[in-house]
């Protein structure tokens, strides 16, 4: 599976105009594209910082539909007032305990390694860290997405409610400061997000 993430730094009085249009316009759009396998979008309210993130059987239909893409992109830029970044991702992991709901929320770190350590660090991941991840109180769901040849990963912790994501802050902190290190890899960001649109069929991986 592979995913393209949309990033905007936005005007965060727009916010609500760029949910819809992305909820009306861009989710029915891409959801009738070959290979599609869905669309989540994460927002910040107070910082305008925005995230779409389109999911795709395979590479060949993520690249099929960029020409399709381009102009919803354009016009959702126009929208959140604020430049798009765009990066294509590897769907590495995904691991749920349930669906998320209204309410849930979303911690993103990203991540930088040695492009050569990446399947190893992938592995450790996979049967340490996941576990770990698991018993956070108001846990979701997990997702990991890689660009092995930058050496480039992102992870997607996904809690019940607001207050189990803040309540876990500093668990989530102690994972990072004893496996990062062990799997060779560097915390570039970190953010936290609402999950406003979840609509992803990726199997399960983990």
């Amino acid at each position: 599976m592979y995913a393209r993430s949309t990033t905007i730094r936005g005007n965060r009085q727009a916010i609500d105009e760029g949910i819809g249009y992305v909820r009306d316009e861009v989710m029915p759009a891409v959801q009738r594209m070959e290979g599609c396998v869905g669309l989540s979008m994460l927002t910040d309210r107070e910082s305008g910082h925005c995230i779409v993130t389109t999911s795709w059987r395979d590479q060949e239909a993520m690249h099929a539909s960029a020409e399709g893409v381009r102009p919803l992109r354009d016009r959702a830029a126009e929208v959140f007032g604020g430049q798009p970044e765009v990066h294509e991702w590897e769907v590495a992991v995904m691991h749920r305990v349930h669906e998320a709901h209204h309410g849930a929320c979303t911690r993103v770190t990203w991540i930088r390694g040695d492009p050569d350590s990446m399947d190893r660090a992938l592995d450790a991941y996979r049967m340490s860290l996941v576990p770990r991840l698991e018993d956070l109180q108001g846990f979701c769901n997990v997702s990991l997405m890689t660009h092995t040849a930058e050496g480039m990963a992102v992870t997607a912790v996904t809690y019940d409610s607001h207050q189990d994501m803040a309540d876990t802050r500093q668990q989530a902190r102690a994972l990072r400061d004893e496996f990062a290190p062990a799997l060779g890899v560097a915390v570039t960001d970190i953010a936290e997000f609402d999950l406003v649109l979840a609509h992803l069929r990726v199997p399960e991986t983990a």
